[in-house]
């Protein structure tokens, strides 16, 4: 599916903090994945306290849904990433996390919302994805 990632000079340096300031898919299906947390099969949290732990569950969790959708994570192209009670420790475990599941060349278009509480008291994170597929 052709993907355009778009960072123009005229805004600021985004691909450091971990996410593309536009991308422009094409594709016949848009596949949306509702908000993925730590919870692994067994609804067991995974990461315990630590906001960076969790988040590397949550994009497993992405990843897993994009694959039953007939996807990869190369197919995500926007991410909306809430947060527990955020801090600017918290923003940093994300960046990283997110690091490790996209590639710094196809990051998607990101943004990232500071709640005061998740459904569940141990959600620290949840993140929802679009994605666009042939």
């Amino acid at each position: 599916m052709p993907k355009e990632y778009i960072n123009p000079d005229s805004l600021f340096p985004s691909l450091p903090h971990g996410f593309s300031q536009i991308v422009i898919a094409s594709g016949r299906r848009t596949v949306f994945i509702s908000g993925q947390t730590a919870w692994d099969r067994g609804k067991n949290i995974v990461g315990g306290d630590s906001v960076f732990e969790q988040a590397r569950q949550a994009f497993r969790n992405v990843a897993i849904a994009m694959e039953a959708a007939g996807g990869t994570l190369k197919d995500v192209v926007a991410l909306r990433i809430y947060v527990a009670d955020y801090q600017a420790e918290s923003g940093t475990a994300v960046s990283i996390a997110l690091r490790e599941f996209f590639s710094r060349e196809n990051l998607p278009a990101s943004t990232w919302i500071g709640v005061s509480a998740l459904a569940d008291p141990e959600f620290l994170i949840e993140i929802e994805a679009t994605a666009v597929l042939d």
